[in-house]
């Protein structure tokens, strides 16, 4: 690995580089008629481009992905006899480093702590099925939008495509690059739910003597109002280690941040209520400037008789659910996709866990 005081190569651009100038020469000099795409996809923090110097203290190194097509390889396992002998190219005629980082290195998921090489040879197929629990290339359904986590559903459409030989991988990760309108708009609907069914608490919980309970409540209402704002700009939430960064980067972003910030800082439920009201306000305009439902008043008010002030963020919620025309959609019920309401990392890692919930409705 490099060391701590070398120039810190970003894992996007390192496995680029280590694709252009070791990995594609191999191919075109072994396997000249090889049809393949390369790419660097799925779990990773340099995929989203979230990686900084400390990335590279573990599992960290030049790695790339090289997909063949389902002839290339076997369906089931995602390597055949192709990709053995590719694989075994590679071992024999990769370097030992590339541009100062180990190209063999452990990753902490492998028990046997051996360093290898990291370009992962499989057909795209199988790859696509275990990074989502579907191959795109086939269509996908409804529950195959809900099921899969929006942190894989980012992982397949960031990263970069170094080649692309037959075009499915770029074919695949179109069809990917968002949700469809009325899947769109319910994920949309029901992350308002949750924000409805929490809005009025920072101020009852404090009313109720529970002012951590209150400081809790704000901060989850803050992370709700944070994915929201990324649905809404069309933007996969990742999970939470990177969702503050990917919430930053959204356009015109500031404001928002600041309400939330002040809001999470707040010392009392009243500055705390002051500040989400501001944030909500910034959501619900930004609502109102995408079209979809008819504009709805933006402004807060008061939570029935009682003294806190509140969105009612049901009504956006059902503006966007009456305006869903999928019928399949239209009968579900309000708790969206799997990760908005599983909140469990081994649930959502294992994606037969994902599905098999999001079946049963």
């Amino acid at each position: 690995m490099a060391g701590m005081d070398e120039v810190f190569i970003p894992g996007l651009p390192l496995a680029g580089g280590f694709y252009a100038e070791v990995v594609r020469p191999l191919l075109e000099e072994e396997f000249p008629a090889l049809r393949y795409a390369a790419a660097l996809l799925g779990p990773g923090s340099e995929v989203l481009g979230f990686d900084t110097r400390r990335s590279a203290d573990h599992d960290w190194g030049p790695r790339l992905q090289v997909f063949l097509d389902d002839a290339g390889a076997d369906a089931g396992a995602g390597a055949g006899p192709q990709a053995a002998s590719i694989a075994a190219m590679l071992d024999r005629r990769l370097p030992a480093a590339f541009r100062g980082y180990p190209v063999a290195f452990p990753v902490t998921r492998e028990p046997d702590g051996v360093a290898r090489h990291r370009v992962q040879v499989t057909g795209l197929g199988p790859w696509l099925s275990g990074q989502l629990g579907f191959d795109p290339r086939s269509g996908v359904t409804v529950r195959d939008w809900l099921a899969v986590p929006s942190q894989r559903l980012a992982e397949t459409t960031a990263g970069a495509v170094f080649h692309d030989g037959p075009g499915e991988l770029s074919q695949a990760r179109t069809t990917l690059a968002w949700y469809p309108h009325d899947v769109w708009l319910y994920v949309l609907s029901c992350q308002w739910v949750r924000i409805s069914q929490e809005e009025a608490f920072p101020g009852r919980c404090a009313e109720a003597g529970d002012d951590l309970g209150s400081a809790v409540v704000t901060a989850r209402l803050a992370r709700d109002l944070m994915r929201l704002w990324l649905l809404m700009h069309r933007r996969y939430p990742p999970y939470s280690k990177w969702l503050g960064r990917a919430f930053a980067r959204v356009p015109d972003t500031a404001a928002l941040a600041a309400s939330l910030a002040a809001a999470l800082s707040a010392t009392d439920w009243t500055s705390r209520e002051r500040q989400l009201s501001q944030a909500y306000v910034t959501v619900a305009q930004a609502h109102n400037r995408l079209g979809l439902t008819e504009p709805l008043d933006p402004g807060t008010r008061g939570f029935y008789d009682r003294p806190y002030q509140v969105l009612d963020a049901g009504r956006f919620a059902g503006a966007l659910a009456a305006a869903i025309t999928d019928p399949q959609l239209r009968e579900l019920p309000p708790i969206g996709a799997a990760d908005q309401f599983i909140d469990s990392t081994d649930a959502l890692g294992d994606l037969r866990c994902a599905r098999a919930v999001i079946s049963a409705f």
